[in-house]
């Protein structure tokens, strides 16, 4: 093994369009929808895959999936059975961290070429009887919803992730109006972005089989975006604090489906295989604090990423930092004195879905195609997780 760190480069990414809860994408499996996204990054990498060292995966609602959703999504890409598949489950944060622990074996020499990302169907998450395994004798089952227990509700204080969103409405002074208003700009960027071509580079078309004798559907496009009413949206009652509350389902991202997949190569192999380098992975963090203030954990891991990738904040072009909750991004936003029009330039989480295992992969292609779009040089996605983490990692575009 080499000890000398290696830069890593991007040479592929593909997501799949964010399927709506019970919506376009609802008839396939995670593990179909990561094995879509895997095969279209390979094929935009120009890498064949028998070439391929690792997969790291991330998948957050695996009950009912079968055995190992990482290998299942690699498989069925047509990547070899030789090759090692782990999947990763740092829930929000699963498909970055997936990134970052295979960027780290290409640094360390372990690796050359990795497949990464993250993948989620919310709308498959399986409901469950616990009392059912040791015989449900006498009196009512309560079912329990596989998605709010394993994916949405803080463990620690028995509450769900929504009432971490008012506490840092509350902490932060951020009112009903401001995250409103913020929920209606990410719809509008995010529409425009889609009329406007931009997430053509990223999205691979997805075929939905309508049954036999009928011709099949292609979905290309975040089903999300189709949805936006903005003088309904201010209108929709609090979720999460009946009295004074002002989380909404309007101004909360959406319950999706999804994959999002990259390639990654050292340096070495791109040049060898004569690959396009799209960007560099510069440097890449992890923080965490207490599990109800996971809301701002991205204020934390930032600026650790930037530092770990020999830059400043003052030569970041452009921020992606998934919404959650349109108050993440504005708790966020406001500690690190950010400008507001570096901050989801295409839209995010919020108009466009968040597959929960899928979104930290998500949020690296999109900031790809911002940096493309924009003509940045370097950029950062960062990503909440529920249990008081985050993670964030630094790219520099080719």
């Amino acid at each position: 093994m080499s000890s000398k760190s290696r830069d890593v480069c991007i040479v592929g990414v593909a997501r799949t369009p964010m399927g709506g809860f019970l919506g376009s994408l609802s008839s396939l499996s995670a593990t179909h929808l990561g094995s879509l996204a895997i095969q279209a990054a390979l094929k935009r990498a120009n890498v064949d895959p028998s070439l391929v060292q690792e997969v790291f995966f991330g998948n957050v609602l695996s009950a009912n999936l079968g055995q190992a959703p990482a290998r299942q999504a690699a498989l069925a890409a047509g990547i070899p059975t030789s090759v090692v598949c782990t999947t990763i489950n740092k829930v929000c944060s699963s498909g970055m961290k997936a990134t970052m622990l295979a960027a780290q074996t290409i640094q360390l020499g372990s690796n050359d070429v990795v497949v990464v990302g993250g993948m989620e169907s919310m709308s498959n998450a399986p409901k469950y009887i616990v009392q059912a395994r040791k015989g449900s004798r006498l009196g009512h089952d309560t079912i329990i919803d596989g998605m709010l227990k394993d994916g949405l509700w803080d463990v620690y204080n028995d509450f769900g992730m929504g009432v971490c969103a008012e506490l840092c409405a509350d902490q932060h002074s951020i009112t009903r109006d401001q995250q409103d208003a913020y929920a209606i700009q990410s719809f509008e960027r995010g529409i425009s972005a889609q009329k406007s071509g931009h997430f053509a580079w990223e999205i691979v078309p997805v075929e939905i089989s309508n049954g036999r004798g009928k011709p099949s559907t292609l979905v290309d496009k975040d089903e999300g975006l189709g949805k936006f009413d903005a003088a309904k949206l201010r209108k929709l009652g609090p979720n999460f604090k009946k009295v004074g509350g002002t989380v909404t389902a309007g101004n909360a991202s959406s319950i999706s489906d999804g994959a999002a997949a990259l390639v990654l190569v050292s340096e070495d192999k791109a040049r060898e295989l004569g690959l396009h380098v799209i960007a560099k992975i510069k440097g890449f963090a992890d923080a965490a604090q207490a599990p109800e203030l996971f809301t701002t954990a991205p204020s934390l891991a930032i600026p650790k990423a930037i530092s770990n990738a020999g830059l400043k904040a003052s030569q970041i072009d452009y921020y992606e930092i998934n919404e959650a909750f349109s108050v993440v991004a504005l708790a966020n936003q406001k500690l690190l004195s950010l400008d507001p029009e570096k901050v989801n330039a295409h839209g995010g989480a919020v108009s466009l879905g968040h597959p929960l295992g899928c979104s930290g992969a998500r949020i690296l292609v999109s900031l790809l195609g911002v940096l493309r779009h924009k003509g940045g040089k370097y950029g950062v996605g960062a990503i909440c997780n529920g249990g008081g983490g985050a993670s964030a990692l630094v790219v520099e575009l080719m």
